[in-house]
């Protein structure tokens, strides 16, 4: 059976001199990752689990094809937006990034919003079974026509001790518990018992985190999504829409995606869709400067925005 095989490979925890730079949406990680890939040398490797997705450039505030001909990122774009991308199959990509040398002349630059993608590099993961698409989609369809509270009994059958620590309206933990126990045969609290290694040497990385001023954000996001209307967000939901997707995926459940779709078969004004998808940043932005606040630990340096990049020693980062 195979298994995500995080922390098992032979660049266990040995990706020295990482930068890490973490914040919510528009706070201006990116600006300041190309700077100093400019600066240093280095490679920018993208730690936003939305970015990843194809089809999306303009929605999920992806680099432009100017930012990325002034440095090298990687893993941005690259997955097909009908694939449900996890924080394992993240993690064997940085792993295999590692494994072939691609940080050995160039220093990483890891930057994103997702905290489960930073705490992974920091921490390792616990291995999981790589559950087939096939009985993915059994437990999901389950789900849809049966509800979480149905299946959080089955789960009360199938893995007593997995229900007793979920809430039988937790329909997204309910469904993961289900799924590894119907692949592996074992409890998925089995499976996390087990931590896996982190991949980045925390010795020799530096960690800086945004945390700006939440007046300023909230007008920057709203500035930001005009321009996405302006530079063919719609055009690219036009796209998503043709392919087809599964409403459950992630990549269909992206910021503005919906709220854009609506507009678009005029089940709602434009003019309402834009300032619904608005407010959704904004909440977003909201939960990802509270997890970092309260997730990030004191070896993170916290700026308000990147412009105070300059109170770095670049010089200690070389």
């Amino acid at each position: 059976m195979a298994t995500s095989g995080i922390g098992k490979s032979g660049a266990e925890g040995g990706i020295r001199n990482a930068i890490l730079i973490a914040g919510p949406t528009a706070s201006g990680k990116s600006r300041l990752a190309l700077e100093l890939a400019e600066r240093l040398g280095g490679v920018i490797v993208n730690a936003d689990s939305m970015q990843v997705y194809a089809v999306l450039d303009v929605l999920t505030a992806r680099p432009s094809a100017q930012e990325t001909a002034r440095a090298p990122h990687l893993l941005y774009g690259h997955v097909d937006p009908s694939t449900a991308h996890s924080t394992g199959a993240w993690m064997r990509e940085v792993s295999a990034l590692a494994a072939s040398g691609r940080f050995a002349a160039a220093r990483p630059i890891f930057v994103g919003g997702t905290g489960l993608y930073f705490r992974a590099l920091e921490e390792g993961m616990s291995e999981m079974p790589d559950v087939p698409d096939d009985v993915r989609r059994h437990w999901r369809t389950r789900l849809d026509d049966e509800g979480p509270e149905t299946l959080h009994e089955v789960l009360k059958r199938m893995d007593a001790r997995a229900a007793a620590t979920l809430r039988p309206g937790d329909s997204q933990r309910i469904v993961r518990a289900l799924e590894v126990v119907d692949f592996s045969g074992r409890s998925i609290l089995d499976w996390q018992a087990g931590q896996g290694s982190p991949l980045i040497d925390r010795g020799s990385a530096r960690f800086v985190v945004i945390e700006p001023d939440r007046a300023e954000l909230v007008t920057r996001i709203d500035r930001r999504f005009d321009a996405m209307v302006e530079a063919g967000a719609l055009e690219e939901v036009k796209a998503l829409s043709a392919l087809h997707l599964d409403p459950r995926v992630p990549a269909a459940k992206a910021i503005g995606v919906r709220e854009l779709q609506a507009a678009l078969v005029g089940e709602m004004a434009m003019d309402e869709a834009i300032n619904r998808a608005k407010i959704a940043t904004r909440q977003y932005a909201k939960r990802q400067s509270t997890w970092f606040r309260n997730q990030a630990g004191p070896h993170w340096q916290r700026i308000g925005w990147p412009d105070e990049a300059n109170a770095l020693d670049f010089q200690a980062l070389r």
